[in-house]
């Protein structure tokens, strides 16, 4: 079978699964319909509707679309069977039911940001960067009952520099996983695909899930060690991005968003959280093995700023301590 006659169904909803979509389109792939989720309320009433960066591709490139509440529906499961896809491929969408997964004869196949079975779970590139690793990765593997556990199909290994962030990790990921969506696709064209079994994978490691991220997981520990903080804010940056308290002599309570800081190895006998600054270009706090100097940040109902920015309109005066 050629490329243009294999029916592809597409499902994804954010940024990164736009680069998949687009690699299929402007290759020549069969696209028969785009699944996404439903348009969201946005805005100060969320009286307005915003297309997902999937949906606004596929319009652009008039693609039939599907925006399904409840997967099990049975006008979308009629919709969807009306599309007689060979193959199915999610990147970055929501679990399906096996109704769904198990439609096309060619099955269905995802992109996942890590190395599986590293990584299960919603937020693959936020926690390999928070645990400090060296080294992620991009699979492609069929869907089967238990989330992000099929049979691998490609892998492609991706170093994860000391100063990268989940934003910059993202972007590498995102543009390597339209290339291996790509080549997979071609492998399952050509018969010769050979997937694994996550069981018979080697693995180094103990296996570390990466579960969905909410406000109280971004909380900023200052009695973890410098390096583990350092690695907790890259790790968050630049969203949900890690937060913090701060807490001035008078009592009042500021919450303030951290997006880039330095390490510094020096000793001290100050409590873990105590602000040191000269008021005008740093802004460095105390962790239990040393200090963290704060390169930019976000105070509560004011936009992201570089600490000059924020120092020369922001007075911190002795007695402050992030909390």
């Amino acid at each position: 079978m050629k490329k243009e006659e294999l029916r592809i169904v597409y499902m994804g909803t954010p940024e990164f699964a736009v680069e998949p979509l687009r690699r299929l389109v402007e290759d020549g792939y069969n696209v028969v319909g785009v699944i996404t989720m439903p348009d969201k309320p946005v805005g100060r009433h969320h009286n307005e509707l915003q297309a997902s960066p999937v949906k606004q591709y596929a319009v652009s490139h008039n693609l039939p679309i599907l925006q399904p509440e409840k997967l099990k529906n049975e006008e979308f499961l009629d919709a969807l069977r009306a599309w007689k896809a060979d193959l199915q491929i999610v990147v970055a969408f929501r679990m399906l039911p096996e109704v769904v997964w198990d439609m096309p004869r060619l099955g269905t196949f995802n992109l996942h940001a890590s190395l599986l079975p590293q990584y299960r779970g919603a937020a693959p590139i936020n926690w390999a960067v928070i645990n400090g690793d060296t080294e992620t990765g991009i699979t492609t593997f069929f869907l089967t009952h238990e989330i992000d556990t099929g049979e691998v199909i490609q892998q492609v290994r991706v170093p994860i520099a000391d100063t990268d962030d989940v934003g910059t990790v993202h972007d590498k990921l995102m543009m390597l996983g339209g290339e291996l969506v790509v080549e997979t696709v071609d492998a399952i064209i050509d018969g010769t695909v050979e997937s694994i079994p996550q069981e018979k994978m080697v693995v180094v490691d103990e296996l570390r899930p990466a579960p969905k991220i909410f406000k109280d997981t971004c909380r900023i520990d200052w009695t973890q060690l410098t390096k583990r903080i350092y690695d907790f804010i890259r790790g968050l940056s630049p969203y949900p991005a890690a937060w913090t308290e701060l807490e001035t002599p008078d009592s009042k309570r500021v919450a303030v968003k951290i997006y880039q800081s330095e390490k510094i190895q020096k000793e001290h006998d100050l409590a873990p959280g105590t602000l040191v600054t000269d008021g005008k270009t740093y802004l460095n706090v105390a962790t239990v093995d040393g200090f963290l100097s704060v390169k930019s940040l976000q105070v509560s109902g004011k936009k992201r700023l570089s600490i000059e920015e924020l120092l020369r309109g922001f007075k911190l005066t002795d007695g402050s301590r992030f909390s």
